[in-house]
């Protein structure tokens, strides 16, 4: 076990370093300091003389990767690579373009994303499996045919109808919850409620037809024939046996949405005015914050990668074939 975990954890490392180069390429090689602060001074047309003030007072005027005035390591540490791109895996995530501890930010936005992720992510996949075992369990009647439908309508339906929809019979016509807005502690309820509930809609259809294809693959199989043969019912055939072996592939798509615990939801965010990490990733993009995107991209493939590992180890908890293979 502890072998296969180790194994898992250095084939991560090359990955990380991957992206890191890949995007360290993409913001100060294809995109040059000397562009970047263009933008953010806001005029194409600006000065050369005001731009490298700009690069001075946020450490771009440095050689990109070597450092030849120097000696020593300072010929590596002085440098946009080891400063901008380096310290990410220190999580030292360094000042935004703007002035701001980036870290600090991070640290506060964080729980609102989590405050909205964590419920919709743990009941959605109560309510998705819940139904997508309805169905299998009626399999070929009435009711699974409609509820296949039911799928595929809100599968077919744009998350922004829900949240407008929401919105207006909810906030503007009934006046249950809040339109948009945010308030810490226990307050934080109320704004959260609305973009919880669409959240678990807006995955219903996707989530429970592919629960309900994993189902049916696994109800097909030698192992469920032979527990019906022991005269073993259909629920305790599906809840104790289907569902058991059905958990590899759902594991699969749980480690897709991990990454969302904690980045948070980009439109969720930005249409309820909740202060989180998805919301402070498109406020840096509109404000062309270099320095926020290229840390939120970092931290979003590390908690990528980390989703994956924690997917391979549980595999070997559920099925301990992956192990002694």
């Amino acid at each position: 076990m502890i072998a296969y975990i180790i194994r898992r954890v250095l084939y991560a490392i090359p990955i990380l370093i991957g992206v890191n180069l890949i995007t360290f390429v993409l913001f100060f090689v294809v995109n040059t300091p000397d562009n970047i602060a263009r933008s953010q001074l806001g005029d194409r047309r600006v000065t050369q003389e005001a731009v490298e003030n700009w690069k001075a007072e946020r450490g771009y005027n440095k050689p990109v990767v070597f450092n030849a005035d120097k000696q020593g390591l300072a010929r590596i540490t002085e440098t946009i690579f080891f400063e901008k791109s380096l310290k990410l895996f220190a999580f030292d995530f360094g000042r935004s373009d703007s002035g701001r501890d980036i870290g600090h930010d991070i640290s506060q936005r964080m729980w609102p994303s989590l405050a909205i992720a964590v419920p919709t992510l743990v009941v959605g996949m109560m309510v998705n499996i819940t139904f997508a075992m309805l169905i299998a369990f009626f399999r070929g009647t009435f009711l699974d045919f409609w509820g296949v439908v039911l799928c595929v309508i809100l599968l077919s339906i744009s998350p922004l109808f829900y949240i407008i929809g929401g919105q207006y019979v909810l906030s503007k016509l009934f006046h249950l919850v809040p339109i948009s807005g945010y308030d810490p502690g226990w307050e934080a309820i109320k704004f959260l409620i609305l973009p919880v509930i669409i959240g678990i809609i807006t995955g219903i259809g996707q989530g429970s037809r592919w629960y309900r294809t994993i189902f049916l693959e696994e109800i097909g199989k030698d192992y469920v024939r032979t527990a019906r043969a022991k005269g073993l019912s259909e629920p305790r055939v599906l809840f104790r046996h289907v569902l058991k072996n059905a958990l590899i592939p759902i594991l699969t798509g749980v480690v897709v949405i991990l990454p969302l615990l904690f980045m948070g939801s980009l439109i969720m965010e930005s249409f309820f005015g909740i202060p989180g990490l998805g919301s402070y990733t498109i406020e840096a993009i509109q404000r062309q914050d270099f320095a926020i995107v290229r840390a939120m991209v970092f931290l979003g493939s590390v908690l990528y990668i980390l989703g994956l590992l924690l997917t391979d180890i549980s595999y070997t908890v559920v099925d301990p074939r992956v192990r002694l293979g």
